[in-house]
């Protein structure tokens, strides 16, 4: 789809949907009140016949509406006007997109952009919503044959500026785009079933993304990790066929002296959880555990889309976590990267055995800030349901960082306590660490086990179990914490408004 700014009368822009926020109660917005005149009271009556009543997330379609040029008028409702809040906005974006996309409209114009939020800037607006169409917009239908699901017939979307827009707000269309790709990556290695989004596959889409942005890619094999000493990521590989991968992309768009950010994503293509078998029920959807994998990578592209001024290092430990007559037991004894060794008690947490081995090698890149990125943890989601991202961290500053990102962009993420009470559940009587910490708290003992490992650089760990994907007849990914996680770095970059 592609994206773009537009000013004018809205009564007199050609499209074929024209969307329109309207109010329950409270004066209307500028674009909607000045269709209404041109309309001859069209919305008002509408209004009071009770043919529409403007609550929060409620969409009428007019076809062919008098006195407007456009063909189709798209009412979606906004609530009260005094309670209008970034959530409901977005919700309105959302309902507004989905019910342009059950037409046949091939353009839209949306002036919800238009719409004065608190704490919102217009180029915030603009770049919202243009990713939240982008997400409406997202199908995964690769697989299907018969029958072949329609197309999306909408190709273009214009957001309405009330003045000609300013670079700002270019801009932000042009980043909001690139948000979308990356978003799209992200959902697509996601919903890829496990038969063809193996380590190899993850490789080859890194090749394909340096080859297309000029970045610098190093794919270390087997033999590689062995000399490294990465034995904790091995011990995870070893009960499957498929060869694990350990990929490094860089990008360089700022300074050659600026430290780089480092983002390490689990890649886990597929997690039966090894010796310490996960139940049949929605084992299917443990192709997902390697969505931390797949946003960092989403995230690199919409980076590199920007050519943000900033230096980038995505890494991306991958590998299969299979039983058979090879893999790991629990009560094995192994030594990771850095030195240390780790009693495996339930090889079911493997996340946290490749990220260790991860986190490690990024101290040799001497980096300004580490965040891992996993679908670590189901205590996440007991905690924080599938609203929120879990967030962890040694370094208050950057924590601070991620939460405002997330705040800003509606992917929101919440900090739970990284104390060292928690570090004494890790202990083992045979080794310097256990890999699990028992019933209690086990997002918060998972990050006290990676934060072993991050003493040398600030770090954070976002888990993102609750947040990848979404279960039940619509079940995919969803592209978090890829908005997230590029508001973090735009700012880091001196790029967010």
């Amino acid at each position: 789809m592609k994206f773009s700014t537009k000013t004018g009368a809205p009564q007199s822009l050609s499209t074929d949907a024209l969307i329109l926020g309207v109010f329950e109660r409270g004066a209307q917005p500028t674009a909607t009140a000045a269709v209404d005149t041109a309309g001859k009271g069209l919305i008002g009556r509408l209004l009071k016949q009770g043919d529409f009543n403007g609550k929060a997330g409620s969409t009428l379609v007019v076809r062919h509406p008098e006195g407007i040029k456009a063909a189709r008028l798209v009412l979606v409702g906004l609530g009260n006007a005094a309670e209008l809040t970034h959530k409901g906005w977005a919700q309105a974006n959302r309902a507004a997109i989905n019910a342009v996309l059950s037409t046949t409209a091939t353009d839209a114009v949306n002036t919800l952009s238009s719409v004065a939020l608190n704490d919102l800037s217009a180029a915030a607006s603009v770049r919202q919503a243009v990713v939240l169409a982008g997400e409406c917009a997202y199908r995964f239908n690769s697989f299907k044959t018969t029958p072949k699901p329609d197309a999306v017939t909408l190709k273009s979307l214009a957001l309405l500026t009330e003045t000609k827009a300013t670079k700002a707000v270019s801009d932000a269309v042009a980043q909001g785009a690139d948000i979308v790709a990356g978003m799209n990556l992200t959902r697509d290695l996601g919903n890829l079933p496990g038969n063809i989004c193996t380590p190899t596959y993850l490789a080859n889409e890194a090749k394909k993304l340096a080859k297309t942005f000029g970045l610098k890619c190093l794919i270390l094999e087997k033999a590689a990790m062995e000399k490294l000493g990465m034995h904790s990521l091995l011990a995870v590989a070893k009960g499957s066929h498929q060869p694990p991968k350990f990929i490094v992309l860089e990008y360089n768009g700022g300074k050659k002296t600026e430290k780089p950010v480092v983002l390490v994503g689990k890649g886990i293509t597929f997690d039966t959880g090894g010796i310490s078998l996960k139940p049949a029920a929605e084992m299917d959807e443990m192709k997902y555990d390697m969505c931390g994998a797949a946003s960092v990578l989403g995230t690199l592209r919409a980076v590199a889309g920007m050519k943000l001024p900033i230096n980038l290092v995505v890494i991306v430990p991958t590998t299969e976590n299979m039983p058979g007559g090879s893999a790991t037991r629990p009560g094995d004894i192994v030594t990771s990267m850095s030195g240390q060794t780790i009693e495996i008690l339930n090889t079911d947490a493997e996340g946290r055995l490749i990220l260790c081995d991860a986190l490690t090698y990024a101290e040799r890149l001497k980096p300004a800030a580490v965040v891992d990125v996993a679908t670590l943890t189901g205590a996440c989601v007991v905690a924080l349901g599938q609203v929120a991202t879990g967030l962890l961290g040694n370094n208050d500053p950057l924590v601070n960082e991620l939460r405002s990102a997330g705040t800003a962009t509606m992917d929101r993420a919440w900090e739970l306590p990284l104390w060292d009470d928690y570090q004494d559940l890790l202990k083992s009587p045979f080794a310097d660490m256990a890999n699990i910490g028992g019933r209690w708290g086990g997002t918060i003992t998972a990050a006290c086990f990676l934060s072993r490992f991050t003493k040398a650089y600030p770090w954070a760990h976002l888990d993102i179990a609750g947040t990848a994907w979404i279960q039940g007849k619509d079940k995919g990914a969803t592209g978090r914490p890829v908005p997230l996680l590029t508001r973090f770095l735009m700012a880091r970059a001196g790029k967010a408004d």
